[in-house]
């Protein structure tokens, strides 16, 4: 298809016949110029509008960007990195000391002396170990809570692809009814010209019709909202224009449940974290022992002397008792979590199981009324095309048949919301891995 926009030329005057004459120019540089742009516009509009790939697909890729996600992972790498820092001795310490700067000669010889030493505290009473113990432990809790975002983020992510598949579903109930109410909305006038009904019967059709053109235009609207909600989780940069896949026909997952949700794991891992905390400040009292050797030069000699020592802080004053009391308070609340969490992942394991079993009782039904409406409407079209069904009960069977369709989409998608809620009960990436 090709455009021309015709541009007006000036006046000009014709001298031989002294009469005005416009002429419209086209301006054939100026036509490659839209032309050109014109294909831009549509090529970015292109490379920018995709549809969404399959879930496994769009799963695996939203779990190496999408913000939180990254956020998690780098919590654990810093963790698993402290952790490998806490193995590391601790630094000495070097000192020079120089003495007996300004003190009186003695027989004309001077009493300075300077002293070069090297310290290295030691850590006794297993108070590295627990130092270590608890920087592991704080990994295991980084790397549990990294889980449970994953976990989370499987279940989130399939409920909002579920409801662009629905969205979807819906909007092709709202064209297909818009299309079955302008075939009534036919019958109807040819039965009104024939005579066999009144005209009123045109109106109706006609209100119907309406109202099934307003139902299409607000499925459209709902499914590019669908979209735009799914563009913006995964972090995608391109506009989705559609599903790729479905989640609707997926059969249930029947994976190998997780020993434990995440929930309870980072539960359980602040539990330990909580118990290696109780036992350094169990330590803390222990005395801080330093091992000093060195050297000493003596100004008067050219001879030197050797330092050896040992420090110790002396626990007289402070035994850090109320500290190990107030470690032994944090146990037992985590204790009380621990306990929470188990309690909370039985419930919703057993309540997600119930949803389940719910979800595809009702979608049964909802397939076996869509088969009945669709049925009832077929046999009501033809008992108006024959003149012996008023238009008032086709109407009706058109939108219970509508209505039946939308009800089983409604019963798809709360099958996947249910598969969804027992794979995050169960410690699984929703509709990524049976583990």
């Amino acid at each position: 298809m090709s455009s021309q926009f015709p541009l007006r030329a000036p006046v000009q005057r014709q001298r031989g016949a002294g009469l005005a004459s416009r002429r419209n120019v086209v301006s054939q540089p100026s036509l490659a110029l839209c032309a050109l742009a014109l294909a831009l516009t549509l090529s970015t509009t292109t490379s920018q509008a995709a549809d969404a790939p399959a879930f496994g697909v769009l799963l695996q890729q939203s779990l190496a960007r999408a913000p939180i996600l990254l956020e998690q992972q780098a919590n654990a790498e810093a963790a698993r990195l402290d952790a490998a820092q806490s193995r590391k001795w601790l630094n000495p310490k070097v000192d020079a000391l120089s003495e007996d700067l300004n003190a009186p000669s003695n027989g004309g010889q001077s009493p300075r002396q300077i002293t070069f030493s090297i310290s290295q505290p030691l850590e006794l009473g297993g108070k590295r170990a627990s130092r270590i113990a608890v920087s592991d432990r704080d990994s295991d809790v980084a790397e549990a809570r990294r889980r449970e975002a994953e976990v989370l983020w499987a279940a989130k992510l399939a409920v909002a692809y579920g409801t662009v598949e629905a969205a979807q579903g819906r909007q092709r109930v709202a064209a297909d009814e818009l299309s079955r109410a302008g075939d009534d909305l036919r019958a109807a006038r040819a039965q009104v010209e024939a005579g066999k009904e009144a005209s009123v019967r045109v109106a109706q059709a006609e209100a119907g019709a309406a109202a099934a053109r307003g139902a299409e235009r607000a499925a459209a609207a709902d499914l590019t909202q669908a979209l735009e909600e799914l563009s913006a989780l995964v972090g995608s940069q391109e506009r989705f224009t559609g599903i790729a896949g479905s989640l609707f026909s997926t059969a249930a997952d029947a994976g190998a449940a997780a020993d434990e949700s995440p929930t309870l794991r980072v539960a359980q891992s602040e539990r330990e974290a909580s118990e290696a905390r109780l036992q350094v400040e169990e330590r803390r009292w222990i005395p801080d022992l330093s091992v000093t050797a060195g050297v000493r030069r003596y100004a008067w000699t050219s001879q030197n002397g050797y330092v050896v020592g040992l420090s110790a802080s002396i626990p007289l004053f402070d035994r850090n008792r109320d500290g190990v009391a107030a470690a032994r308070q944090r146990v037992q609340a985590a204790d009380a979590r621990v306990l929470a969490a188990r309690l909370e992942t039985a419930a919703a394991r057993r309540s997600a199981q119930a949803q389940l079993l719910a979800a595809e009782g009702q979608l049964e039904a909802a397939l076996e009324g869509e088969r009945a409406s669709a049925e009832g409407y077929r046999l009501a079209r033809i008992g108006y095309d024959a003149g012996r069904t008023p238009l008032v009960e086709l109407l009706f069977a058109r939108r219970a048949y509508s209505e039946a369709q939308r009800s089983t989409i409604d019963a798809r998608l709360a099958r996947v919301r249910s598969l969804a809620a027992l794979a995050q009960a169960q410690g699984r990436l929703a509709f990524g891995e049976s583990q």
